[in-house]
């Protein structure tokens, strides 16, 4: 063994020491939005124990989920059930347990709090109380299957789900078609052949990810044309949360001959103006790139 890496024993007792000073390190009254594993208990962070641990209350979605987890690190903070259900009856009693000073975690069932949850009402809410809310960095299924799709990472949007009947996903689906990054979304493993199915339809075989089950023993990450994953899924049993990332739409570069073939032809029935704006939003490009080529193709005729 290099002398440069702890052993086993080493790493424990560090480890075990960093846990002992986050907790000795105390929490100040206010809000934690605390992330969980979403599937590998490993997963967490000592930070996270250490605010479970020191929490007067703990927030959560499902009280039977959350138990389970708090009990296998040997936690046994009060649990109080907070989601969709009951969010607005409840936000009055949370905000008046941090007007008293309490300190208090919000978690959900898996990941980072607040994606895909009424959290951020909460939050918003607590923020305009003057409350501290303090976010504590985690896991998350959305940033995994990013990090593992191999698409482009510099820009990207998070869409959450889909609706679930297929003309308006086919709608909703459109409505990203232009955007210039990486779409992530949350599927139910029920619908995800159709859904896949839809965004083949609507976006064509733009490189994509499937990714099932992350950080959990059947993991699976499928990449592939969204084409060919739509066919691959289309007769599979899939089980499991399911994450789908689908790559930006291709850049094609529009040449001045392609902009101007366009442009006499529409400027046979309409104004210069009208004109630019159409075969801009048929091209993709800027207006103001066909208006100007159309004003130098008329000085040159004239």
């Amino acid at each position: 063994m290099r002398e440069d890496v702890p052993s086993d024993a080493s790493l424990i007792a560090r480890s075990g020491g960093e846990l002992a000073r986050q907790i000795q390190g105390g929490l100040q009254p206010g809000l934690y939005l605390v992330p969980t594993p979403i599937g590998n208990l490993g997963d967490i962070t000592l930070r996270a124990l250490a605010t479970l641990g020191g929490a007067d209350l703990i927030l959560c979605e499902d009280t039977r989920h959350s138990r389970t987890l708090l009990a296998h690190f040997a936690i046994d903070t009060l649990l109080r059930p907070y989601h969709e259900h009951n969010a607005a009856r409840e936000r009055p009693r949370v905000l008046a347990d941090l007007e008293a000073g309490k300190r208090i975690a919000l978690i959900s069932d898996a990941g980072t709090p607040l994606v895909s949850d009424p959290g951020y009402k909460l939050v918003r809410a607590a923020l305009e109380a003057g409350h501290r809310v303090i976010a504590l960095p985690g896991a998350s299924a959305t940033l995994t299957a990013l990090g593992a799709s191999g698409l482009p990472t510099d820009a990207f949007l998070f869409a959450g789900f889909l609706p679930p009947k297929s003309s308006a996903r086919r709608t909703r689906i459109a409505e990203f078609a232009a955007t210039p990054a990486t779409l992530i979304f949350f599927e139910a493993p029920s619908r995800i052949a159709e859904t896949v199915a839809d965004l083949a339809a609507v976006l064509g075989p733009r490189p994509a990810v499937v990714a099932r089950e992350l950080t959990k023993l059947h993991e699976e990450v499928r990449r592939a044309p969204l084409d060919e994953l739509a066919a691959q899924l289309a007769d599979a049993t899939v089980k499991g949360e399911v994450v789908i990332v689908v790559g930006p739409p291709l850049v094609v570069e529009i040449s001045e001959d392609d902009i101007a073939a366009r442009l006499r032809e529409a400027l046979q029935h309409m104004s210069l103006r009208d004109a630019a704006k159409e075969v801009a939003d048929a091209l993709g490009v800027p207006k103001s790139r066909v208006y100007d080529l159309g004003l130098r193709m008329r000085n040159e005729a004239e």
